[in-house]
């Protein structure tokens, strides 16, 4: 395994000073001591993949050096077309480190929806004419691999990739010490809030009446809404619950809303709308009476590490009122939170209702024991609905 520090140093040593990206679980270590190292103004966590490539050009076009872009490998899909429309040496040329964490790495278990972005990954790297190297977890291999990629990337003025397995980096801690157990408790600088996500699901669940439909984003809002289904022994057919895609389950919502008479609640995160920012505009102007979007904002993308989100900076109402939902609702107690569903469920849609939480979770939260092709089959068969 390779000390985050040590591999931050080794990046220094070949002239990288600049990061950006979107947090990830395998790389989530080298990112934390990254947050708590480096300067804001040479830190910068994107929305999402594809405004991190093009962020490294801007930088690039300032100062003539590369910049270091880390992502998930599921993000590397909103990155192809700034890498190669942008970055590509056929294009503008430039000089990019990309860090892809290898989710759904063939051979070590993973979620469904890491699979086969896993399986097909490096054949896309390769497609793309990126050149890459899988990171060795010894510390010399790895320096020679950043060296020799660093070289390339400086004689071709191109992008170049350093794929990154599970388990590669080392614990860190924000003491600078290494621990033998990593958690995934979120380290963003937090404000004080009486409520967290699964409080808030809760009450939320509870608030629906049993012809209602929930679309929930990616992550561990839809792990909580499932095991409170069970733990309540409630039909999992009313939730989609979306894995991958992160930022898109509005659209989802907004889909299956515009073509079924029941209410459609749509449970998001802030780091997933923030991601796709557009689709609330998408939303926000169409007259789907029946869509509510619910934002549960703990300003933190909890689910990959807990790094920070701007959520707890953003005006979710000014953005509602500007991108067209009909009404804005905000609520930061459970007592708001009651009020709050009360009123949600009977105003005409589309509303959006930001829910604010402290980030965390429990340590023993499980996953769907269902796979996402049985949740889907659940869902149409509840509706009565038949594929084509």
């Amino acid at each position: 395994m390779i000390n985050p520090a040590d591999f931050y140093r080794q990046l220094a040593r070949e002239g990288f000073s600049y990061f950006t990206g979107v947090p990830d679980s395998l790389l989530k270590e080298f990112c934390a001591y990254v947050t708590d190292t480096v300067d804001a103004r040479d830190h910068v966590i994107t929305a999402n993949e594809g405004g991190a490539v093009a962020l490294a050009t801007g930088y690039h076009l300032a100062t003539g050096k590369a910049g270091v872009v880390y992502m998930q490998n599921s993000g590397l899909g909103n990155a192809v077309n700034p890498l190669l429309s942008l970055a590509d040496p056929e294009v503008y040329s430039i000089p990019i480190l990309l860090l892809v964490g290898w989710r759904g790495e063939p051979g070590v278990k993973d979620e469904p929806q890491h699979r086969k972005q896993g399986r097909v990954q490096n054949a896309i790297l390769q497609a793309m004419e990126i050149p890459y190297e899988v990171l060795s977890g010894d510390a010399d291999t790895a320096a020679t691999q950043l060296r020799t990629l660093t070289e390339h990337m400086r004689e071709h003025s191109c992008p170049v990739a350093l794929v990154v397995r599970k388990g590669t980096f080392e614990p860190y801690d924000p003491s600078g010490n290494v621990d033998n157990e990593s958690t995934d408790t979120a380290i963003a600088p937090g404000r004080t809030y009486p409520m967290n996500r699964e409080t808030a699901l809760q009450m939320i669940l509870g608030a629906l009446s049993p012809e209602d439909r929930i679309v929930s984003t990616t992550g561990k809002t839809s792990r909580e809404i499932y095991e409170i289904r069970e733990a309540r022994r409630e039909d999992h057919s009313r939730d989609f619950l979306t894995v991958g895609s992160m930022g898109h389950a509005v659209m989802i919502a907004l889909g299956l809303a515009e073509h079924q008479s029941r209410t459609v609640y749509c449970i998001d995160g802030d780091g997933a709308v923030l991601m796709h920012l557009g689709s609330l505009a998408i939303a926000g102007n169409r007259d789907a009476e029946n869509l509510r979007h619910i934002v549960i904002n703990n300003g933190a993308h909890e689910s990959v590490g807990g790094q920070p989100t701007v959520g707890y900076d953003i005006a979710f109402e000014r953005i509602a009122s500007e991108l067209g939902y009909r009404a804005f609702i905000r609520a930061e107690t459970e007592e708001e939170l009651g009020l709050s569903l009360e009123r949600l469920s009977s105003e005409r849609g589309p509303v959006l209702l930001e829910v604010r939480v402290e980030p965390g979770s429990r340590s023993d939260l499980g996953r769907p024991s269902t796979t996402p092709l049985e949740n889907k089959s659940s869902l149409m068969e509840g509706l009565g609905v038949v594929p084509e």
